[in-house]
């Protein structure tokens, strides 16, 4: 998937996962997603109501999912830099501060490298 300027997205979702977000919208407000690679939970990425998670310098935009942003740390963005992160969605519980974890499903990012021609387009557009 890409946008019309030839520049790939760096996250895109699942059906299923934009069905979560906006069950959990609909309890919480509007949300926000960060993906850490830390020690909690790991690599999970976590929802939270927006705002509510303070991002910095340290952080990465890596893009909006139906309007909702999507961080990723800097340390994370620099290893993954050359794949497209897909939120999904799969049964078993959340990390424990992620929002969709009384859900009885948790959020999970799938991967694929991008190609050197979308890797060339993200240099071009100052992504990596």
């Amino acid at each position: 998937m890409t946008t019309t300027t030839n520049t790939p997205l760096q996250v895109i979702a699942t059906p299923a996962a934009i069905a979560l977000m906006e069950t959990l919208k609909s309890k919480h407000g509007e949300l926000m997603f960060h993906q850490s690679g830390g020690c909690c939970d790991g690599s999970s990425p976590m929802c939270y109501p927006r705002g509510e998670f303070l991002t910095g310098d340290s952080d990465v935009l890596l893009g909006t999912l139906e309007g909702t942003p999507f961080y990723i740390s800097r340390p994370q963005f620099d290893y993954w830099k050359h794949t497209q992160l897909v939120l999904d969605v799969v049964p078993g519980r959340g990390g424990m501060f992620s929002l969709e974890n009384p859900e009885g499903v948790r959020f999970l990012i799938r991967s694929r490298v991008f190609r050197d021609d979308e890797i060339e387009a993200l240099r071009t557009a100052g992504k990596i």
